[in-house]
């Protein structure tokens, strides 16, 4: 009858996330039924699965959902610390892997490219950071390294350290790359100079500056491409 709570445990066996996960493979389960695996129990009156979508509901998708915090995750009724922390410990997993499988070897040959290995890490903070891939001659992506990490209105980058890294690694060229948490993709008067102070940096050292991504949750910005550099 409409209405009326059904447990998970007098479901049957196909509706039940583990046994389904176990029976059917884990590309059968809905985000709500592996978020409710998770939390492993929900309430008197609600079941995990069911307070999973409720709070997919309110978050609006698991990309959302991945930027909330421990403290935001706990005003879901039936959502204690314990549940909260396994949360946005899966979520963080699973932005790991995305980063970890782009960047392994991958050869740059685009600025879409530079966004699909950066946007994972960066592209939904929200603040800014500033991030340098560095490349081997075969333009392949041999390191990536977090430069620094401010407030959302900046964020201060050392060249020192950027070519001490490069000469570190081998590179012998280099991508910058930072994102604008407000989503604006104009480059700012500061993002401009940093990019011709790292750039004729740089050339003295043999070190070749590629390209400058500004990157958001959906959209970036390249100086090459815009003719900015």
């Amino acid at each position: 009858m409409k209405g009326v709570y059904l447990p998970i445990t007098d479901w049957s066996d196909d509706d039940k996330p583990r046994e389904k996960l176990m029976l059917k493979g884990k590309e059968a389960l809905s985000d709500a039924e592996l978020i409710g695996i998770l939390i492993g129990s929900g309430s008197r009156n609600e079941s995990a699965v069911d307070l999973s979508k409720r709070i997919l509901s309110s978050s609006g998708n698991i990309n959302s959902l991945a930027k909330m915090s421990i403290a935001q995750l706990m005003q879901f009724k039936g959502i204690g610390e314990a549940k909260a922390i396994t949360i946005v410990a899966a979520l963080e997993l699973g932005r790991r892997r995305s980063s970890e499988h782009t960047i392994e070897l991958t050869k740059v040959t685009s600025s879409k490219i530079v966004f699909e290995i950066m946007q994972p890490i960066i592209g939904e903070l929200g603040h800014e950071e500033f991030w340098v891939l560095f490349l081997n001659n075969s333009n392949k992506v041999i390191s990536k390294s977090q430069l620094s990490k401010g407030g959302i209105t900046g964020t201060v980058v050392d060249a020192r350290l950027v070519f001490k890294l490069a000469i570190e690694t081998g590179a012998t060229g280099l991508v910058l790359c930072h994102n604008h948490p407000s989503g604006s993709l104009v480059p700012s008067d500061a993002d401009i100079q940093i990019t011709r102070k790292l750039k004729a940096a740089g050339e003295s050292l043999d070190v070749k500056v590629l390209d400058h991504l500004i990157i958001t949750e959906t959209k970036y910005y390249s100086f090459v491409d815009e003719g900015t550099f």
